[in-house]
Order: structure tokens, then sequence, then C-alpha cells
């Protein structure tokens, strides 16, 4: 059995942890970290714990470290500078969830984030932590950068082609609509019920963080620079993501063939569901698993490829692809306490 901290415990992305990690048969949660809720049971915060554990929430800074075999934090960009160099000086292995590593070049981190990139050193030995592209490096690594959710839907769906140079690399167009979950549990007004319920609306407009991730990664899979167009939207869900992607195919492509092409791409993948031509994504299918499912179809008047992709954003998105890295860090296999299905209802 291994010990695993989780600093950050009580927001949305964390508290899914402690809830995979209840159901896991190979980890166990040892220390719950939160600034919030210090003193207070875990099932006072969240009461479907009860019955289900009886840890407390603790605090935590770089000098009360708690003793685990694997650390996950769930923390802002500001907190984990903080409390990572700490962890990895003390020889730990972590998983983490703020932006702060998740970039080859820092330069690119300080465009976006709009702030100097303070750990330039650790930050080249951190592992950007989607399985199916980074599988080799994660599995030696100290530091793993936990992707973003909408850098995961839009990556994972576009690797295939992208990869075999079968879609130009000019003019891709990612529409993105994510659950709420995604914002963190806020209570500020663009947030609130009334605010949501029975809207839709776009956010972020070629600015959001997340398109110099998606930038980075694909650019890495075709060996040159991409640039796309990327538009997230927030939808009245609590849980889950849809991803619509356009790209121009370079040749007159059956979907029949592009979809051949993604079964084979993805063979070995438990987690990536290639749908049947004819078939779709919909957030239903995926919601409170760690499932991505994608599927295809090809407008034969403009040739363009149309990429659809869903995942829940707290599951592959975020605390799921947690667990999963989890597991490829102790050996384990990956599907190992994660292989339910969606919710559905």
């Amino acid at each position: 059995m291994f010990s695993v901290a989780v600093l950050g415990a009580t927001g949305y992305v964390g508290i899914e942890i402690v809830r995979l990690l209840q159901g896991h048969p190979d980890f166990k949660l040892t220390f719950a970290g939160s600034h919030s809720f210090v003193g207070k049971y875990l099932s006072d915060v969240y009461p479907n714990f009860r019955g289900l554990t009886d840890i407390k929430c603790e605090e935590f800074d770089a000098g009360n470290i708690p003793e685990a075999d694997f650390y996950v934090t769930a923390l802002a960009d500001d907190v984990s500078k903080d409390i990572i160099p700490a962890l990895i000086g003390q020889g730990k292995r972590v998983i983490d969830h703020s932006g702060l590593f998740r970039y080859k070049k820092v330069e690119v981190y300080e465009e976006w984030y709009k702030t100097k990139h303070v750990l330039p050193d650790l930050n080249e030995k951190a592992v950007y932590g989607l399985p199916e592209i980074h599988r080799k490096e994660i599995s030696n690594a100290t530091l793993v950068a936990n992707p973003g959710c909408y850098p995961t839907c839009s990556i994972l769906a576009l690797a295939p082609l992208i990869s075999q140079k079968m879609i130009s690399t000019k003019g891709i167009v990612i529409d993105a609509v994510s659950g709420v979950s995604g914002a963190g549990r806020k209570t500020d007004l663009p947030y609130q019920f009334c605010e949501l319920d029975e809207n839709f609306k776009a956010y972020g407009v070629a600015t959001h963080r997340h398109t110099s991730e998606i930038e980075q990664e694909i650019s890495m899979l075709v060996n040159e620079e991409v640039v796309v167009s990327f538009t997230p939207h927030l939808a009245p869900l609590k849980r889950g993501m849809l991803c619509t992607i356009y790209a121009d195919l370079k040749n007159d492509f059956a979907a029949s063939e592009l979809i051949g092409l993604y079964k084979d791409y993805y063979k070995n993948e438990f987690f990536v569901r290639i749908l049947d031509e004819g078939k779709l994504p919909e957030v239903k299918f995926v919601a409170g698993s760690n499932f991505i499912d994608i599927g295809l179809v090809v407008d034969k008047r403009l040739n363009k490829v149309i990429i659809l992709s869903a995942i829940d954003n707290l599951g592959k998105g975020a605390a799921g692809q947690a667990v999963q890295v989890l597991n490829i860090l102790a050996g384990l296999p990956e599907s190992t306490g994660l292989a339910s299905p969606g919710l559905y209802i």
C-alpha cells in the first residue's frame, strides 16, 4: 500500500482525487492539506465522506512536510512555487496541478501568465503529465505537471492526425465547452446559480492560457511551430467537457479511414475510446470517469475534418489523470482504481 498526501485537498480537484483514492486498492490517503479548513474532518467539509474517512484537514507549508510516498498538489501557482521546491529538495515525487511547470520554455509561461517564472531550474526537471503522449518520461519523473483539462481534451483529439501530418497546421480552430467545476470552488458572481443557469457564454477569447499549452504539445508532435485558435465556453454543467476541432485535410480521406487511423494509434490506450462512424461523443458518457471519447466527421464540401472529444474536466481533465499518473509512478497498471464507467445519470 502506497501513502499519498494531497495538498489542497478541499478544492474540487483535490476532493475528487481524495474520492478516487478512497476506492483505490493500492493507495491510501494519509494527509489532507488545506489552508481553509484546518482542524476540520474532511467529512465535515464534504459530508459524502461520512463513515468512510476520519482524516482531518491539516495545515502545511515548506517547513511542515508530511511523510508520504507520493504527493499531489492541487494549489495555485503562487502556493506551488513555495511548497514544490521543498518537496523536491527532500527527494519526494510530486504531481502538480498548477500551470507553473507545464511549459518547456519559461518565456512562454511568462508571456501567457503575465508573471516572472521563479523556478526555471526546477521547471527543466518537470515532465508534462499526459500519459498517452509522455508515458516513458513520466515513469521516471520526480515532478509531473498535470495538464490542463482543455489541453488534455484537445491534444488527444488532434494527436493522430497532426503527428501523421494528415491535416494542415494552419487554421486549426478549437471550440471547447466546460462544466463550471473547471473554475474551482469559487463564490464569485459569474459562477452563481442565477448567472449560469440557462446560460452559455464564451470567455478568455483569443487569450486563454491553455492555448499555449495546446500549441506546445501539438507542435512537438509535428516538429514545427503550430498556432491554433482556441475559444473556451462555460455551460450550466457541474462537470464535463466537449471540444469541437476543425482542421483542413491535406488529401481526400473518408471518415472510415481516419477512424481506422485513430483506432490503430490508440489501440493500447485503455482510457481512449474511439467511436465508430456515425457516432459522436457526449459529456454524459464520460462524466465521472477517466475516459476520453473521440469521434469525427469529414466535411467533403470543404475538405475539413471535424473532431469531437469529450472528457470529465475533473476526471481525465484533472484528478483522474493524476491518479493515472500515480499508477505509473508506482509501477501499477494504469487502470487500477479508475476502470469505473461514467455516471450517465
